[in-house]
């Protein structure tokens, strides 16, 4: 199951469980849209990989015990800021290389 985290590793900015700005990797690295753009440019400072909008786990129950009564969002942040020096190596090293083949 997703954890849910509650806020942008980079900035700390606020990502409750509906928001749409959440991003994701596949280690479930969270980070806000405006970072992963911006910041990040798209790709994992963690691991290298890409990101998707993370997705949204439903506030009612609608079936069975999959919802946010039974199986809340994390509560532990995360909150580590990016080096940008170290960030813009790892860029550099992926150069131009999409997430599917990294």
């Amino acid at each position: 199951m997703l954890e849910l985290r509650p806020s942008c590793e980079h900035c700390d900015k606020p990502l409750p469980p509906a928001s749409a700005e959440a991003r994701i990797c596949s280690f479930e690295c969270t980070f806000c849209a405006d970072c992963v753009d911006q910041v990040l440019r798209g790709a994992c400072p963690n691991c290298g990989g890409g990101f998707v909008p993370r997705p949204i786990r439903p506030s009612k129950r609608w079936v069975g015990h999959a919802w946010l009564g039974e199986r809340p969002a994390g509560t532990r942040k995360h909150h580590q800021p990016v080096d940008p020096q170290v960030h813009a190596a790892l860029l550099a090293e992926l150069g131009d290389l999409p997430p599917e083949k990294r």
